[in-house]
C-alpha cells in the first residue's frame, strides 16, 4: 500500500517543514513541486548547501533515497565535503540554469549519506574558522596587504580552507597564501567578494525590521541603479537609499517594473492644460493610484486640481481640438481662483498668545443702579464715621477739658 503524507504535520514531502521554510539555511528554495508524484524521479541531480552563500550541485549516482534535511558527504577537489541537501527533484534543472554551470564537469557527485566519523571531522573543522579568520588578518596587515579577509570556510575534511576577502584595488596575495598555508598546514584558495556579499555572509536587519534579503534567500546581486529610485519618485538621499552594504538597497529593483508599467498611464509632464481661466502644470503624481495634481504656477502650489490620469488625457485631447473646458474637473464644476499656498499666513501668529482674562462687567438696569447691588451710604471723609482708628481731630474732640 502506498504510504500517505500529510501536507500539514508529520510528512517529509508536500507543504510542510521539509519544503517550506528557512530552516537554518540561508539560501533555502520553496519546493511547490515537493508533492507532486514521481518529482524525484525527473533527475538524480540534487541541490547541496554548505556555509551560508555557498551552493552546489551533484548527480545522485548511487540513487540514494534523499530529501530536504539530509546530510550528505560530496566530491570535493581534493577529498570530501559535507552539504545539506536543500532541493531535489524537476526544480534542480531549473536552479542549474541560473548557476550558469555550462561544463559538465562542474557536476560532481555525492558519495553517501554523512556518517558519524564525518561529522566528528565536520565539527572540528568548524571550530577552527574564526580563529583562523582573526590570525589571518594579522598575516595580512603584516605584510602590508590593502584587504580583509571577511570569512573563513573550512572543507568538512579539514584538507581546504577558502579565504573569503574585500579589496578595493587588484591585490597580489602570492607570499599571503604562503604564509597561510606555512601556518594552518591546508590548501588555501582565495576568494573576492563584494560589500553585498559580504552583508550576505554577516547577516542581520534592515530599516524593514526583518531579516537582510542577501542573508536570507537572494543568490544573485543585480546591479541596482539611481534610475530605479527615480522611476519610484523617492527622494535620491543617500542615506536612506543605501542598505547595511553601504551600496543601494537590492529592494529597489523589487517593484520597479510596476512603477514603469503604471507610469505609461500617466500624462507627460510637459503637457500644459488649458482651461478657460488658466493654464494648468503638472506639480505631482501618484503613479500606483492613477492620479495627478496640477497648478496654475509652475513654482509654488497655487489652485492645485487633483484628477485622474483619464480626465488628464480628454483635457489634452480637447486641447488638441483647440477646445478649453470650464475646468479640470470632471463635472465641469468652476472652482474659485486662490492664490499661492504660504505657510505663514495660514495662521494668526497670535495664536500661542496666553488668552487675557476678561473682567466681568454688571449690566445696570434702567434706574440707573447695578442688579443685585447692595445700596451704600456713604459720607465725605472726616464727617461720618470710619472704620479703624480715629484720625487726630477725633481724638482731641474726645478728651475732656480740664478746669
Amino acid at each position: 500500500m502506498e504510504k500517505e503524507y500529510d501536507i500539514m504535520t508529520g510528512c517529509d514531502r508536500g507543504l510542510c517543514r521539509c519544503a517550506v521554510g528557512r530552516q537554518d539555511r540561508q539560501l533555502n528554495t520553496y519546493d511547490w513541486l515537493a508533492d507532486v508524484p514521481g518529482n524525484q524521479e525527473q533527475t538524480d541531480l540534487v541541490e547541496v548547501q554548505f556555509k551560508h552563500t555557498r551552493k552546489g550541485y551533484y548527480h545522485n549516482v548511487n540513487h540514494l533515497e534523499l530529501k530536504k534535511g539530509d546530510i550528505v558527504a560530496v566530491e570535493a577537489n581534493p577529498g570530501h565535503d559535507i552539504g545539506v541537501v536543500t532541493l531535489t527533484g524537476r526544480l534542480v534543472k531549473l536552479q542549474l540554469k541560473k548557476a550558469n554551470l555550462k561544463s559538465a564537469d562542474d557536476i560532481k557527485r555525492i558519495y553517501r549519506i554523512a556518517r558519524e566519523t564525518d561529522m566528528e571531522k565536520f565539527r572540528e573543522a568548524k571550530s577552527r574558522e574564526h580563529a583562523t579568520m582573526i590570525e589571518s588578518r594579522q598575516i595580512a596587515k603584516n605584510l602590508g596587504l590593502q584587504m580583509k579577509i571577511g570569512d573563513v570556510e573550512y572543507q568538512g575534511d579539514c584538507n581546504k580552507a577558502i579565504f573569503y576577502y574585500i579589496a578595493d584595488e587588484r591585490v597580489d596575495f602570492r607570499q599571503l597564501i604562503k604564509d597561510l598555508a606555512a601556518t594552518f598546514h591546508v590548501r588555501i584558495e582565495m576568494k573576492q567578494i563584494g560589500a553585498r556579499q559580504e552583508a550576505g555572509r554577516i547577516g542581520g536587519t534592515g530599516p524593514c525590521g526583518r531579516e537582510l534579503c542577501c542573508a536570507t534567500w537572494m543568490k544573485n546581486f543585480v546591479s541596482v541603479g539611481t534610475s530605479a529610485a527615480r522611476f519610484q519618485d523617492i527622494s535620491l538621499n543617500p542615506q536612506k537609499l543605501a542598505g547595511m552594504c553601504a551600496k543601494l538597497k537590492c529592494c529597489l529593483n523589487y517593484e520597479v517594473d510596476d512603477y514603469v508599467e503604471a507610469s505609461r498611464r500617466l500624462p507627460s509632464k510637459e503637457v500644459v492644460l488649458q482651461t478657460q481661466d488658466a493654464d494648468y502644470h503638472l506639480f505631482k503624481s501618484d503613479i500606483l493610484a492613477g492620479m495627478v495634481t496640477y497648478s496654475t504656477d509652475t513654482r509654488v502650489a497655487a489652485n492645485l486640481e487633483v484628477i485622474s490620469a483619464q480626465r488628464a488625457k480628454e483635457v489634452i485631447e480637447m486641447n488638441r481640438r483647440g477646445e478649453k473646458p470650464l475646468s479640470l474637473q470632471e463635472d465641469g464644476a468652476k472652482r474659485e481662483p486662490q492664490g499661492p499656498i504660504d505657510l505663514a499666513t495660514q495662521e494668526n501668529i497670535n495664536r500661542f498668545d496666553k488668552a487675557k482674562k476678561k473682567k466681568k462687567k454688571h449690566k445696570k438696569p434702567a434706574g440707573g443702579q447695578p442688579q443685585n447691588a447692595k445700596p451704600q451710604n456713604r459720607q465725605p471723609q472726616g464727617q461720618g464715621e470710619r472704620k479703624g482708628k480715629p484720625n487726630k481731630q477725633q481724638q482731641h474732640d474726645a478728651k475732656p477739658h480740664q478746669a
